[in-house]
């Protein structure tokens, strides 16, 4: 019933699994692991006798595995050695060329033991219902997926982060597992190579980590020292542009990648397609009515006042039209894509799961915009330029 990394297909496996699978076979540096297949969750579903989202994903996650899928997992997880694994959702209608879901399905990281395991499946099952995960559906035209669940051995990054193939290449790091990176926890160091050489770097503030501690992950502060020295050397980031520049080779498209460092070792955790490109280098003076600058995170600009979002408890405050600040691009938070005209967050980096929706949408971002939930009052009119980074006081 379970699939050997190796031997994953979009159909029973899903897109992520599908594409590891293919770098595993080309010799590529990629966790070991094994897939839940697609029909485990249509058994589960239609075992449920429901069509309501809600009632699907709070059954998914309180419904025990069967018991022959339970025992399978854990003889996989013995093949494995029993090590800490990442559990992730592989859906069907995942990394395509058309929509990446990007953040839309839960991950869980350092998990440990068949039952803890068991349950981290079927809460990513349940995460496919969520309200942010139906809302991108919705939004994409897409129909619920076939899911399979991927289990992969975890790396216990030092450093982790997400690169875009193409002409140039963007590196994107930070110090630990890579959900700083990819949830826009932090403003991570950034890297342009052209050829084989770093034309660009800018660093960023580091400020927290997520690490494995035993069964679970943490996050905590970096060290002062560490906030201010890139977190990768300039060999390492062209070393990561090499393997890069593979990875698009053998899928023969510019790819968005997930990548972990550790013990001298770059490993591939994610690859798919470009869906949308990222914004142009910062060019020109700011005019005297900037008030505020930023990275440029999806092109565009729009109009709107500022509604400023501190937690979930202010989602019913948005109205169409507005202009989202916010701490950071939570992936939690993309519902209010649908509602909003533009994002300014104060963490985050242009190729966080949150960046790569905006962009897919046509949304207009700025991200890494420092003290913007004080800076910017609620109601006050605003111009955002998501190709220059300016946020404009009307």
């Amino acid at each position: 019933m379970l699939i050997d990394l190796a031997d994953a297909d979009v159909a029973t496996a899903g897109g992520k699994a599908a594409v590891l699978g293919r770098l595993l076979h080309a010799g590529l540096p990629v966790p070991p692991g094994f897939v839940v297949p697609t029909t485990a969750y249509e058994q589960a579903v239609t075992a449920l006798g429901t069509d309501d989202a809600g009632a699907t994903r709070r059954l998914l996650a309180e419904t025990a595995l069967p018991s022959g899928l339970a025992d399978r997992i854990e003889q996989a997880l013995d093949r494995l050695g029993d090590p800490p694994v990442a559990v992730r959702s592989s859906a069907t209608s995942e990394d395509t060329a058309d929509a990446t879901a990007a953040g839309q399905h839960d991950t869980f990281l350092g998990v440990s033991g068949a039952p803890a395991v068991a349950d981290a499946v079927r809460r990513c099952w349940a995460s496919v219902w969520s309200e942010r995960a139906v809302a991108y559906r919705r939004r994409t035209d897409a129909g619920p997926p076939g899911v399979a669940v991927l289990v992969q051995e975890l790396v216990d990054a030092e450093v982790a982060g997400v690169l875009f193939t193409g002409t140039d290449i963007r590196v994107e790091g930070s110090w630990g597992l890579g959900e700083s990176v990819v949830a826009g926890r932090v403003t991570p160091d950034s890297w342009t190579v052209s050829g084989d050489a770093v034309v660009n770097h800018v660093l960023g503030g580091k400020a927290t980590r997520v690490d494995r501690q035993g069964d679970t992950v943490v996050t905590r502060e970096v060290d002062g020292a560490d906030r201010e020295r890139p977190c990768l050397s300039g060999e390492d980031v062209l070393r990561l542009a090499r393997l890069g520049r593979e990875v698009a080779k053998l899928l023969q498209q510019p790819q968005d990648i997930e990548w972990a460092y550790a013990r001298g070792l770059i490993w591939l955790l994610q690859a798919r397609p470009i869906t949308s490109p990222l914004p142009g280098p910062v060019t020109g003076a700011e005019a005297d009515t900037t008030v505020l600058t930023g990275t440029p995170g999806s092109a565009g600009i729009a109009r709107g006042p500022v509604r400023v979002v501190r937690g979930v408890g202010d989602f019913g405050r948005v109205r169409s039209g507005d202009i989202l600040v916010c701490r950071t691009t939570d992936p939690a938070w993309t519902p209010l894509f649908g509602t909003v005209a533009a994002v300014i967050t104060e963490t985050g980096g242009v190729l966080s799961h949150a960046a790569i929706v905006a962009r897919e949408q046509g949304l207009p971002a700025v991200l890494a915009v420092a003290g913007a939930t004080n800076a910017l009052p609620d109601d006050a009119p605003v111009e955002v330029d998501g190709s220059t980074g300016r946020i404009t006081l009307l």
